[in-house]
């Protein structure tokens, strides 16, 4: 604080000394505000990629998730649309409605909607899984938003029975509310150490490029170019 004070104080001096001597005094312009750049808006309409860590790409450099990996085939092949992966490791579907506002608010054209498996490894009810992703489904649906249903199945220690009405329940959303269903997210991937983490659940790099051509199979035909 002393030195800003003196500083002030030699100025005053030095105007004063000019002024004495018939010189203009010296005066300091305001400093002028540099504009804060605008953030760029992507002009271009949203894909968004919505579901639990297989959409987040959990144990995976970035770049390597499928939602990245599909922003490059859809920049490939000449479509204009930005991906956001709106991927949260861990949710369930429940947790997916609660998030409904922050999806809503990038204004998608599409969603990729994936949930279910952690309902299903948590043994959840598979009617209460039901209703969550068909509220989903609706929201966007009155929202004007196209839905591409992508569905999981479960480990076989479940179970026959429960696996069986797990894997209905993606059929028969897809089939009520008349929207694309991708059946198995990780076909020709689950199992196969070679592209499955350690966990054996989620994909590794190698896997992620599988899921990615297996996504843009369903979703192509819902874009539009131009």
């Amino acid at each position: 604080m002393t030195k800003i004070w003196l500083v002030a104080f030699s100025v005053f001096l030095c105007g004063c000394e000019q002024q004495k001597e018939g010189l203009p005094a010296v005066t300091t312009a305001p400093a002028m505000a540099t504009p804060a750049a605008s953030p760029k808006v992507d002009p271009r309409p949203a894909i968004a990629c919505f579901g639990d860590s297989l959409t987040a790409g959990l144990g995976l450099d970035e770049g390597q998730s499928y939602p990245a990996l599909l922003q490059k085939d859809i920049d490939a092949q000449g479509y204009h649309y930005q991906v956001v992966n709106l991927g949260v490791s861990g949710e369930t579907t429940q947790d997916g409605l609660e998030r409904m506002g922050m999806v809503l608010a990038e204004k998608p054209a599409v969603v990729v909607l994936e949930f279910g498996a952690n309902d299903g490894l948590r043994g959840q009810p598979v009617p209460n899984t039901e209703r969550n992703l068909a509220a989903m489904i609706e929201t966007f649906q009155k929202d004007g938003v196209k839905v591409l249903l992508a569905g999981i199945t479960l480990p076989p220690n479940y179970g026959a029975e429960y696996i069986g009405r797990f894997d209905s329940m993606y059929v028969g959303l897809a089939a009520k509310y008349k929207v694309p269903l991708i059946p198995f997210l990780l076909v020709n991937v689950a199992g196969n150490p070679r592209l499955m983490q350690r966990d054996g659940l989620h994909p590794n790099a190698q896997g992620a490029q599988i899921v990615v051509r297996t996504v843009w199979r369903a979703l192509e035909p819902m874009l539009q170019r131009g």
